[in-house]
């Protein structure tokens, strides 16, 4: 990335500039603008987050708000209430309060003598997601969005569930939310009631995987949200921007798609980040397209982006599996019009002897009764620090499923866009699941995962009102994979993996269970070959990184263990962000998640997820901890989660908090 540090108009930062609720509750933001913005009014631009601007996100945010305010905007990154150093109390995501007091930010920054009245939101993932939510409530001031990494179906498109199954993520993300919430203010900022802060917040967390398990269909809790109700109600320019490493993929294209204000998109091969820094490389030059983006829609200068095509996606060459690259090679391509008239469905059967092909036929129903720690390859669920995360060779779980397998290819074949399967099947439990995984097979046969799907088929008429699966009896069902942009070389052969289950990406189902497939089909999204790049984009730029002194440096490992003994299956996550001081302003910060899933392959109640964070604050003789521990597993009845809080002023607790909740199984 190159670093720039000299901008058209000088800057000033206010580290900590107070925004008042009507309620009176104070919020913290830290603000970039033009020096002369007093002068020279400019547009503001919106980041509301839960992820602690002091010491959260400062990576990134010294790399992008500088750049923005140097360009001739107000930048302002706002500590969502209960978080980070602004007062108040976080309930859950996404709620009503959250959505206001960014309605009243954006209100605020639209009054103020700086700023010009046009205000855009911009943020990943849960800043991704608000700011379409706050685009739907169509505040005056805000006129356009860059949503990065989000979704439009806060049900069927998020960490909590996929396919109509409860992601293990719904916990992972629980815990994580946790750790991140339950830290203090920074005594610098907020002075003397740092402390009474502090103790509210940890007498007031909640505990959110239990508010997430209590709704196990797409209800009213989960509609709420998700904008896909409504498109229409987004009247703002949208920039969508995604990666085919991350798990919000999906909603680029339906943005695209479905909202009628003037919308892009671009996605990338990256994971959980910013395309300016992201990985897998190639990066791109996203401020600058996003200062494409701002000055059209906040300046209304004409700089071509009604003129960009619809989507532009980087179509990744095939590779051998890893669980980490730092580089995919591919090109990228562009479509004006999304759907595309350039991609095509292709339908291929599945076979007899485990055949994929246009023309195959099954002659006799095939059965797979996976044992439960089929998916143990599969990889994070949602890539977003930088360790072994991805997809990894998929040749111990396709041993586990029943596959299907194509002919060599005589040419290379690109797919962009969702994969469709059609199956015909029967379980033997009421209560039953199926993972669909494209493979791309080298001639080693070694097995890189395309893209997948999962399906709860008690979900199979939609997610909405679940209905018992009815045992032996046959039915249809057709489900989406995954979005992709990927090209199979000449000489691979595409697979196409069915299982009954998918850990630890999903809970299993409360029985064993065997699928009888009958007959089946995968129809792939075709479109022909690019020969060289379509598009390209300029290099990436960033202000001045944020300037630390590394005390601890980071570290990270996930192991496969498995007990001769018992069978059981373990994965170990242990990520150590380790410890940096701010050079500005001395904070030192440090943390290590730790995450552990074990099952026993025979028996799908054994499965068992526990989390531990450890988080460390401290400045001179000031210095603080928390501990946060989460565990949970299931009967066939019902799921039992605990939790437990722990703080530290110096090596002194002086609180603890625990929680206990039993919730029951609704069609999962």
């Amino acid at each position: 990335m190159k670093t720039i540090t000299e901008f058209p108009r000088d800057i000033v930062e206010f580290p900590d500039m107070g925004i008042v609720m009507p309620d009176g509750t104070r919020l913290s933001a830290r603000v970039w603008m033009p020096a002369d913005a007093d002068q020279d009014p400019v547009p503001a631009i919106l980041e509301h987050l839960p992820y602690r601007k002091r010491d959260g996100t400062t990576t990134r945010d010294c790399l992008t708000h500088p750049y923005f305010a140097g360009h001739g905007y107000a930048s302002i990154r706002v500590d969502m209430r209960g978080n980070g150093d602004s007062e108040g109390l976080m309930e859950d995501e996404y709620t009503d309060q959250e959505w206001q007091d960014a309605c009243e930010v954006i209100a605020w920054a639209a009054a103020q003598p700086w700023c010009n009245g046009k205000v855009g939101m911009m943020g990943i993932s849960w800043g991704g997601f608000n700011g379409l939510q706050v685009a739907a409530l169509q505040p005056k001031a805000l006129k356009a969005v860059i949503t990065l990494c989000s979704t439009d179906d806060r049900y069927a498109d998020d960490i909590h569930y996929k396919g109509g199954l409860l992601l293990n993520e719904n916990m992972g993300w629980g815990a994580t939310m946790l750790s991140y919430s339950s830290r203090p203010p920074d005594p610098a900022l907020v002075g003397d009631k740092w402390r009474d802060m502090w103790l509210d917040r940890l007498e007031h967390e909640p505990f959110l995987p239990g508010v997430w398990l209590g709704h196990q269909r797409r209800d009213a809790y989960w509609k709420r949200g998700s904008v896909n109700e409504d498109y229409s109600a987004i009247k703002a320019a949208v920039l969508a921007v995604g990666g085919w490493g991350d798990a919000y993929k999906n909603t680029v294209s339906r943005l695209v798609a479905n909202l009628k204000s003037p919308t892009r998109g671009i996605v990338g091969p990256w994971i959980h980040k910013y395309p300016h820094f992201a990985v897998p490389k190639p990066a791109i030059g996203f401020l600058q397209e996003a200062l494409r983006w701002w000055d059209r829609w906040l300046k209304g200068k004409d700089t071509g982006v009604e003129d960009d095509p619809a989507m532009r996606l980087y179509v990744m060459d095939s590779e051998p599996p890893r669980d980490w690259y730092l580089e995919r090679r591919g090109r990228w391509i562009a479509e004006r019009q999304w759907p595309s008239p350039n991609i095509v469905a292709r339908s291929l059967s599945l076979g007899a002897g485990g055949r994929l092909a246009e023309a195959a036929r099954l002659d006799a129903p095939v059965t797979i009764a996976s044992p439960q720690d089929c998916g143990m390859d599969g990889g994070e669920y949602c890539a977003i620090w930088l360790g072994p995360e991805l997809p990894g060779d998929q040749r111990h779980d396709d041993r586990k499923s029943a596959c299907f397998d194509g002919p060599p290819l005589q040419a290379p074949m690109d797919i962009v866009g969702s994969p469709v399967i059609r199956l015909k099947l029967a379980a033997d439990r009421k209560r039953a699941m199926v993972a669909v995984r494209l493979c791309d097979v080298q001639p080693d046969g070694a097995s890189t995962r395309i893209t997948y799907g999962v399906l709860n088929l008690c979900h199979r008429n939609g997610h909405e009102f679940p209905e018992d699966v009815v045992p032996g009896e046959t039915f249809e069902i057709a489900f989406k994979l995954d979005d992709i942009a990927y090209r199979i070389a000449a000489g691979n052969r595409l697979r196409v993996a069915v299982s009954s289950t998918y850990w630890p990406l999903v809970w299993p189902s409360p029985e064993k269970v065997t699928l009888t497939i009958h007959d089946g089909a995968i129809d792939l999204p075709v479109r022909p070959p690019s020969e060289g790049d379509e598009w390209t984009f300029e290099e990436p730029e960033g202000a001045t990184p944020w300037q630390i002194e590394t005390l601890r440096e980071s570290s990270n490992s996930r192991r496969i263990e498995r007990d001769e003994a018992t069978g059981k299956v373990t994965l170990a996550i242990v990520d150590d962000f380790g410890e940096i001081r701010d050079v500005d302003h001395g904070l030192v910060i440090g943390d290590v998640a730790r995450e552990t899933w074990t099952i026993l392959p025979s028996d799908p109640l054994s499965a068992h997820g526990e989390t531990h964070w450890t988080q460390t604050l401290s400045r001179n003789d000031w210095a603080v901890r928390t501990e946060t521990f989460k565990t949970m597993r299931s009967d066939a009845m019902n799921f039992h989660l605990t939790g437990r809080i722990e703080a530290y002023e110096g090596e002194k607790l002086i609180f603890e908090r625990d929680f206990d909740e039993v919730i029951p199984r609704d069609g999962i």
